[in-house]
């Protein structure tokens, strides 16, 4: 039986269109990146479109390792010298906020939803929240035992509860605290962690540093999940720096390959059943990256 042309074409077209949905289904979604480069090369932000090329860069007024996108699309992010403190530019460097710090060091920062913005302060080691004039409205007390200011603190959140959860790096701790800086929670033994994350189910996500792995703990501090560099050696996992949870539900993981230059991604896109669905490395481009954000999240 011969088919009529029209019936051949009807067919084709059909197939067609079903090969390309699922084409389109099994390929990750191309990413713009931006991140800050520390370590071996120059202290910068990047971004990156989709393809991987570099399409714009910014030169910090000194050591940035932490950063917020902001949903203007500026860029928020603390600086780590003399003078210290945190600064708010649009995405082509225009400098629209600038809180200078009386502290020694500021790497952690935040915005809020009030418009208010959460500084992470290294010496003393403390969360203050400052209104868009720069003046404080509030200080939480953060507790560590590291000595010396600069691995006091990292990244800070402010939790819809008041409380304030930070990263200890020095120490290897996350904590909550209240508004008055008592502890309500903590998780240590998490070597070098600069970033950990309350999720909407209780359980809180963080970044294990050198431990080369991510994990997600819950209140009672049992491990929910896991991410360790043995599940994917492809990656080179060195220093998991950075996380971001995508609006698929998927992660996007920052690896700070300090020390390991020159192997494995710098940065990948992970699924909760950890299957890694996209990654990008770029060793001409750059040597190595703290903070990474995909674009448009």
């Amino acid at each position: 039986m011969i088919m009529p042309p029209r019936i051949v074409v009807a067919l084709l077209s059909f197939a067609l269109a079903l090969a390309t949905q699922i084409f389109a289904a099994d390929t990750p979604a191309k990413r713009r990146l931006l991140f800050t480069e520390y370590g071996k090369g120059p202290n910068r932000f990047v971004e990156v479109d989709g393809d991987g090329k570099l399409v714009w860069e910014f030169k910090p007024p000194s050591t940035a390792v932490i950063f917020q996108t902001l949903p203007n699309g500026n860029i928020l992010f603390g600086y780590g010298g003399q003078p210290t403190g945190v600064r708010e530019i649009t995405s082509r460097g225009e400098t629209v906020f600038d809180y200078v710090s009386k502290s020694h060091q500021v790497f952690g920062c935040e915005r809020l939803a009030n418009g208010n913005t959460l500084v992470a302060e290294q010496e003393p080691c403390q969360a203050l929240e400052v209104n868009p004039k720069g003046e404080t409205v509030h200080v939480t007390p953060l507790t560590t035992n590291a000595k010396g200011f600069h691995l006091q603190v990292r990244n800070v959140h402010k939790l819809p509860n008041g409380n304030i959860l930070a990263a200890h790096e020095g120490e290897g701790a996350v904590r909550e605290v209240d508004p008055q800086g008592k502890v309500v929670w903590e998780y240590t033994g998490v070597t070098n962690t600069g970033e950990a994350q309350r999720l909407a189910n209780g359980n809180t996500l963080i970044c294990c540093g050198t431990q080369k792995r991510l994990i997600e703990v819950t209140p009672d501090k049992q491990i929910a999940w896991e991410f360790k560099a043995e599940d994917a050696p492809e990656l080179n996992i060195t220093w998991v720096s950075s996380v971001q949870q995508l609006k698929n539900g998927n992660l996007l993981v920052g690896n700070f390959i300090r020390g390991q230059e020159g192997k494995g991604a710098h940065a990948f896109e992970v699924t909760r059943d950890k299957k890694v669905v996209w990654k990008w490395e770029d060793h001409t481009l750059i040597k190595s990256l703290t903070t990474v954000r995909a674009l448009g999240e």
